[in-house]
């Protein structure tokens, strides 16, 4: 078997059963989740399940995306600290972001896949979001259309597991130079924010690549970051689309297979596809 991958759990025992029956003994890889405890200034904000690489990343990604900060300028300090029940990952914040952590303080403890559960207020599940103005990077439709299969070769967890999900920071004429990998699509996207957050890269530079559908929850973290453009293999909810559309977010969802669906704010894509 592989060397063990990041953020993986392996060798696990397990029985293969083929379509005629047949028995054999394996041993699979599979991706670890824990508890992790986004703590500002001493108060729990949210208690997410994730994958337990790139922790500093995610903390400030889910920082950054849901609000709690602006840019790095905010926090005053960063640790992450190793509990026998998971991971906390603290925060010590200036003083005038504490109206944005009451205004947007979230309590969430339960399945990744649900990114919205816990919120105090059923208004903060459709938040106002920023307009996003700039005209971002310019992308052929080749380099859309193949997007999704270049993230797919950076994506060492999801071959040792087949359980995860992907996000990918995609420029032009460079492809996929940065890629973050978590049992959760949010999560994933949270990690990739917060690297370039850390190493100082422009989210209105490129484009965010996902590995999944695009959700309401990855509109609104998009546009809070500034990203322009997302890339998603399968298709967008109608909510999440109406929410893209008012947010001046360029959406091109199911994005495989050497086409894609062009939904919202084409003006990013250069030489536009012509209709058939």
């Amino acid at each position: 078997m592989s060397p063990r991958v990041p953020g993986s759990a392996g060798p696990v025992p397990a029985r293969a059963v083929t379509p005629d029956g047949a028995v054999r003994q394996v041993c699979r890889a599979l991706p670890e989740e824990t508890p992790v405890a986004v703590v500002c200034n001493g108060t729990t904000q949210a208690v997410m399940m994730a994958t337990p690489d790139h922790i500093p990343d995610f903390a400030h990604g889910f920082a950054l995306s849901e609000g709690f900060i602006r840019d790095l300028n905010d926090i005053e300090e960063f640790e992450v600290v190793t509990h026998d029940a998971g991971l906390e990952a603290r925060f010590w914040l200036v003083a005038e972001r504490e109206q944005a952590l009451a205004a947007r303080r979230r309590t969430m403890a339960g399945p990744v896949g649900c990114g919205l559960c816990g919120i105090d207020s059923l208004d903060q599940a459709a938040r106002s979001l920023p307009a996003i103005t700039a005209p971002g990077a310019a992308f052929s439709a080749s380099e859309i259309s193949e997007a999704t299969d270049a993230l797919r070769g950076q994506q060492p967890l999801h071959d040792a597991t087949r359980a995860v999900h992907a996000a990918g920071l995609l420029l032009p004429g460079r492809g996929i130079i940065l890629a973050r990998e978590d049992v959760g699509r949010h999560n994933a996207l949270d990690k990739l924010l917060g690297a370039m957050l850390r190493d100082g890269i422009n989210p209105g530079a490129g484009a965010v690549v996902m590995t999944s559908r695009v959700s309401l929850e990855l509109v609104q973290k998009c546009a809070v970051a500034g990203v322009p453009i997302l890339v998603a293999v399968s298709a967008p909810t109608a909510a999440a689309l109406r929410a893209a559309e008012a947010a001046g977010l360029t959406v091109a969802a199911n994005a495989r297979g050497g086409g894609f669906d062009l939904y919202s704010h084409p003006h990013r894509l250069s030489g536009e596809p012509d209709d058939a």
